[in-house]
């Protein structure tokens, strides 16, 4: 068996029962259920269609997500969650490079690594050159100021920790950001990259080795399973980068939220629409159900 998942965007929660009735009758559905009026519903289906994919560009087309899992074992017991630009709304070391006077220079960079264009590794290690020199204590300005927590993020993640689930940031940026970022969050753990400082208080333009990256997410995905006696498929993973891939194709649900097109091409599940909480109804959560952060 699988289910259907439809949503839609939560502030438009413009998801009618015209667009769930056409869709069953296509498909040769059960009985539907509303997990959020409006934006969220599902119901099952016996096999995979074989137009799942003019399916979903139809509905993408009209600002609506479709996902089709199999049924079984859809509530997750593990979360691991790429930060920026999707747990949180910015790219950390763009952020950095605007107040140092580069930003448009590293931005660019940034961009064609999370779109698959650059090796993740050298890219890192060039943007953070440019930083050289900055004052560390940079780093708090720009978490006060210009740092957002993406929608529904602190709610999949309080969910999630209310119904068992372990919880993981895992990132491709630096601990002077996730430290913060996952204890505001309610993150159980965080790992990511070391930006290094001199003992005059500025970055040096280096970062700690070995680098996180694709290959160490992956890993990470599979030490934090296991060290719970589950396995990758008890997992679902969200990122939205080139370096997010290896993971996501990995943990038994992957999803790509808003992400590069080389990423969404490539990944199980993508949200183009929805925020956070749609980690949530793809697992079977109602609305009902949700958890105050």
């Amino acid at each position: 068996m699988y289910t259907v998942s439809l949503m839609a965007a939560p502030t438009r929660a413009d998801l009618g029962d015209e667009t769930i009735i056409g869709l069953q009758r296509r498909w040769d559905g059960g009985h539907a259920i509303w997990l959020d009026r409006g934006t969220a519903a599902e119901f099952p289906i016996p096999d995979l269609p074989a137009d799942v994919e003019a399916v979903r560009a139809d509905l993408d087309a009209r600002g609506l997500d479709l996902a089709v899992q199999p049924t079984a074992n859809r509530r997750k017991a593990v979360l691991l969650a790429d930060m920026d630009s999707t747990m949180i709304g910015q790219e950390c070391i763009d952020e950095l490079a605007d107040v140092a006077g580069v930003g448009p220079r590293v931005a660019a960079i940034t961009a064609r690594a999370m779109n698959g264009e650059l090796n993740f590794h050298e890219a890192l290690l060039e943007r953070v050159a440019l930083l050289a020199g900055l004052p560390d204590s940079v780093i708090a300005e720009v978490l006060a100021s210009r740092i957002t927590l993406a929608a529904g993020g602190p709610t999949l993640v309080a969910t999630m920790k209310a119904n068992g689930a372990w919880t993981a940031l895992v990132s491709g940026g630096f601990t002077d950001f996730t430290g913060p970022v996952a204890a505001r969050i309610g993150f159980d753990e965080q790992r990511a990259n070391v930006l290094l400082s001199g003992e005059d208080g500025r970055l040096s333009g280096h970062v700690g080795l070995p680098i996180l990256g694709r290959a160490a997410k992956v890993e990470a995905l599979e030490q934090i399973t296991a060290a719970r006696g589950l396995t990758p498929a008890d997992a679902i993973a969200v990122g939205d980068g080139a370096n997010d891939l290896g993971m996501l194709q990995l943990a038994g649900t992957g999803v790509a939220l808003h992400a590069k097109p080389v990423v969404a091409a490539q990944a199980p599940i993508r949200i183009n629409h929805g925020d956070l909480t749609a980690l949530l109804y793809l697992q079977g959560y109602g609305r009902d159900e949700f958890v105050a952060p």
